[in-house]
């Protein structure tokens, strides 16, 4: 359950950073409104996972993820080019949230 807690975190500061850019740096009313409500029902989320989780695996999770879904969401949605680097850089995040979470378990 608190998986699914801290993933609605995830998705939640993911479509909160979708609408950023269309919001274009905070001009255009609903797409601000949207960054904003997301933001805080991602934080809200965040937080009441933090009281079963470890700070530092649930905020890793939160911020690695979300960060690897943001850039397929730029691929997909925006269009943006989907490089080397960026694969590179989604699997060391990926593989440090694996790392994050191995020792949070004691493993």
């Amino acid at each position: 359950m608190i998986y699914a807690v801290l993933g609605s975190a995830i998705l939640f500061e993911v479509v909160g950073s979708s609408l950023m850019r269309l919001s274009e740096g905070f001009k255009k009313l609903m797409p601000t409104l949207g960054v904003l409500l997301f933001y805080i029902l991602s934080f809200y989320l965040l937080s009441k996972s933090l009281g079963y989780l470890s700070i530092g695996f649930a905020y890793a999770v939160w911020a690695g993820i979300g960060t690897a879904l943001t850039v397929l969401v730029g691929v997909a949605v925006f269009k943006e080019h989907f490089t080397l680097q960026k694969f590179c850089g989604i699997v060391c995040v990926i593989t440090g949230v694996i790392f994050l979470n191995l020792t949070s378990t004691g493993v």
